[in-house]
Parts: C-alpha cells; sequence; structure tokens
C-alpha cells in the first residue's frame, strides 16, 4: 500500500518538481557533476538569473542540493534519485513520443509529470471510494505509466520535505 497524498500535496510536488529551472540545474549537476559557485550563471546560461536563484533556493530548501566548499554546488542523494526518476520520464516520453516525436528532455520530464498528476489523482480518488488489491492490465504505455507513477510515489514517501505544505499563519 502506498501512502496517500492529498491533491494540494501532489500538486506543489508536481509544480515544484517539473519547474523547469529546477529540472535543469539537477540534470546539469547530475550529467557533470559539482559546479563551482561562480561558474553557475555561465553553466546554466539558458537561465536568467532570477530563475536561476530561484532554482538554487529550491533545490537546497527541499533537500536536492547543496553547496560544498571548495567543490560547488552538489546533489544530495534525494537529488541525485530526483535525476534518476527524471531520466525514467524523459526515456518513457521518448519511448512514447510525448508530448512531441522531437522534444527537448525538460519538455520530456514535464508532460510525463503532467500525465502522472492526472494518474496520481485518479489512482488517490479510486482508493479512498473502494481500496482493491490492484488495477487490471493495460497497455504497453498504461503499464509504464503505471510503473513511473510508482517510482514518483516512491520518491515522494522518502522525501516528505518536499510534499509538506506551509503550516497556515495563526490569525492575528
Amino acid at each position: 500500500m502506498t501512502t496517500l497524498f492529498t491533491s494540494a500535496e501532489l500538486h506543489k510536488a508536481i509544480v515544484l518538481l517539473a519547474s523547469p529551472p529546477l529540472v535543469r540545474l539537477i540534470t546539469e549537476i547530475d550529467d557533470n557533476g559539482a559546479i563551482p559557485p561562480r561558474r553557475l550563471a555561465g553553466i546554466l546560461h539558458d537561465l536568467s538569473p532570477h530563475h536561476l536563484r530561484c532554482a538554487v533556493e529550491t533545490g537546497r530548501g527541499h533537500g536536492l542540493v547543496r553547496s560544498v566548499p571548495g567543490v560547488g554546488l552538489e546533489l544530495t542523494e534525494a537529488g541525485s534519485a530526483l535525476a534518476d526518476l527524471y531520466d525514467a520520464t524523459a526515456r518513457w516520453a521518448r519511448r512514447h513520443n510525448c508530448p512531441e516525436p522531437v522534444s527537448d528532455f525538460g519538455s520530456r520530464v514535464r508532460h510525463t509529470f503532467d500525465l502522472l498528476t492526472a494518474s496520481l489523482a485518479t489512482e488517490q480518488a479510486e482508493r479512498l471510494a473502494s481500496p482493491s488489491t490492484g488495477s487490471l492490465p493495460g497497455s504497453g504505455r498504461e503499464r509504464d505509466l503505471d510503473l513511473l507513477r510508482d517510482l514518483l510515489i516512491q520518491w515522494l514517501t522518502s522525501n516528505p520535505q518536499v510534499t509538506a505544505l506551509p503550516e497556515p499563519e495563526p490569525a492575528a
């Protein structure tokens, strides 16, 4: 049995994880190793200073990246696992020509995460309505998407800091 997340938690997590600047930052570090602080803007030149700053702050705030003196910005264990999830989603999208036969890595990740969001919301609603032991077999595409959904749930369960909603401010 998987952990149930509220719709708001899922939405927040997917929006955060599918953020183009965050996808770009995580995959760059995963592909090429730690980024020295002074090289960040040059290496990620396609991101505006604002988007770069937001991606770094988001990554640090959610435990995905950390600064190591003398090394630079590197992935944490959670960030490395997220990079693996990004790779799996992009491979699925490429195999199924999503969103288009020719698409960039970030577009493939975002599109697949959108599909996973709908799949997760449906699964959550079905489980709340009537718990079952499993789903019926579907097409290869659907089975592969189910596997990705399971990977995402596993990642989210292992990284609750991403799904946690901020506590409401007390009324004055």
